[in-house]
């Protein structure tokens, strides 16, 4: 695990990354280009398959990103996939109880689990490693992450959290803002499940995972114990670099014809 992004991860560093929306090996890239620690490809909400993802996984091995999926189910099937294209994470979606968090540990592990077993892939180094170094590597290596997003989940924290093998919860504000009907996910019920969330973790000695809105929460979320920051999305990034230069230069050329 030593020197891996699992290994960064769980030491508590603080990490900065985004959602990839877009099924190109390029933003990935430039991201890993400009600093970023890891990326969450996001299988759930955007159109990526088994071949852009390995792509994209890819592209990550060569800056040196950690490359994180967030799969469309628990269904280990769609954790195998992305595992054997050499993902260094997954973080799965509704994890609403412990049964499915045990589900998903299993899945992710050889010696501890149900992973089935391939050493051919680019997570064996096609072959280039043996079965024990293999199983070895890849238990010590595959970062767990559980979104927390379903209130549902919040009445069984506490056991999902400890849930051996689980490294880390994603705090799934967007869905308990629409679950609990508080759109602006920043108050009331939402703030309530997101401190309970971020209490349970720190007891349990897990990493929080979280999508700040602004830099001041970040820090609140930092404060509290949150150490992996999802910083926008590849598609956020683009809006609003687009609509920020296309602005300046209206206002330049405004400016210019009028004197």
């Amino acid at each position: 695990m030593h020197g891996t992004f699992r290994g960064a991860v769980l030491s508590g560093r603080k990490l900065f990354g985004t959602f990839l929306k877009i099924p190109a090996t390029m933003p990935a890239e430039i991201l890993g280009s400009v600093g970023y620690n890891f990326v969450v490809i996001d299988e759930e909400h955007a159109p990526f398959n088994r071949e852009t993802t390995d792509r994209i996984i890819l592209a990550c091995r060569a800056w040196g990103l950690g490359a994180v999926v967030r799969v469309q189910s628990a269904d280990p099937a769609a954790l195998l996939s992305v595992l054997d294209c050499g993902a260094d994470g997954i973080l799965v979606p509704h994890v609403k109880d412990v049964e499915t968090a045990r589900a998903v540990v299993s899945a992710a592990r050889y010696a501890t689990g149900t992973r089935g077993f391939s050493p051919t892939t680019r997570a064996g180094t096609f072959g280039g490693t043996s079965a024990a170094d293999h199983v070895a590597q890849q238990d010590g290596r595959v970062l767990v992450i559980a979104m927390i997003e379903d209130p549902e989940a919040l009445e069984v924290i506490d056991d999902i959290l400890a849930v051996e093998g689980l490294d880390a919860v994603f705090v799934g504000r967007g869905d308990l803002a629409s679950a609990y009907r508080d759109l602006s996910g920043q108050t009331g019920a939402v703030a309530q499940a997101t401190a309970k969330i971020q209490a349970s973790a720190r007891a349990a000695g897990k990493v929080v995972a979280i999508l700040p809105s602004t830099p001041e929460d970040a820090q609140a979320r930092a404060q509290e114990g949150a150490s992996m920051f999802i910083l926008s999305s590849d598609q956020g990034f683009l809006r609003s670099a687009a609509i920020g230069v296309r602005e300046k230069f209206e206002t330049a050329l405004s400016a210019g014809k009028g004197e």
